[in-house]
């Protein structure tokens, strides 16, 4: 028997759920926070396409990308959220099946901690996770780093970017198919006044 206790050991169920739950009240927030902007970005595409002035539409568009930025970053957390919640309910999974060995008696916690190569191997599992989640941490102040040094102040403010560029287009084509439609619509009201006027 081991002198010294694992910490496996102290490690409660209920603590283990406990975590699942707070992380599943967060990515519940976020999924709540991306419908939102979804649906404000429905609205904004709305508009953008019925207005006039082209102003306006440039403002929407830009909205509606710093939006989608948004919603990009909550979906990335939410992602990352998910996966931490596949392993702790896979640790949880894990002291449900230690706690039903144990009472059954068929095997002890102990036993499982005898076993060098599968302690080791979940050790370098956990391990490789924290590496692996700190990377993206750094990559992306990398990244960001990159980006803000080639950063143009006027451009990337007052400027159309190609997300912008594309909205835009959108815009314009439903303003060309209204203009369509009410031309459309007064040749059919002509057609029909004539067709009244010469009734005999």
């Amino acid at each position: 028997m081991w002198p010294f206790k694992s910490k496996y050991e102290k490690l409660k169920r209920d603590d283990v759920v406990n975590a699942i739950c707070a992380l599943q009240k967060q990515e519940d927030e976020l999924e709540a926070g991306i419908a939102a902007r979804a649906k404000e970005i429905d609205k904004l595409l709305a508009k953008g396409r019925k207005e006039k002035n082209r102003d306006l539409k440039l403002f929407y568009a830009k909205k509606i990308t710093d939006l989608r930025e948004e919603n990009q970053t909550d979906v990335q957390r939410g992602m990352y959220l998910l996966y931490n919640m596949k392993l702790l309910k896979k640790l949880k999974n894990t002291i449900d099946d230690n706690n039903f060995y144990v009472k059954t008696g068929n095997a002890s916690l102990g036993n499982l901690l005898s076993d060098q190569k599968g302690l080791a191997a979940f050790l370098n599992k956990a391990l490789n996770t924290k590496v692996k989640s700190e990377q993206v941490l750094t990559d992306a102040d990398d990244t960001w780093r990159e980006v803000q040094s080639g950063y143009t102040v006027n451009e990337r403010i007052y400027g159309v970017n190609d997300n912008d560029d594309e909205l835009l287009a959108i815009f314009e084509t439903q303003d060309q198919l209204d203009d369509e439609l009410d031309i459309s619509e007064e040749k059919e009201e002509t057609k029909d006044t004539d067709a009244d006027g010469t009734r005999e």
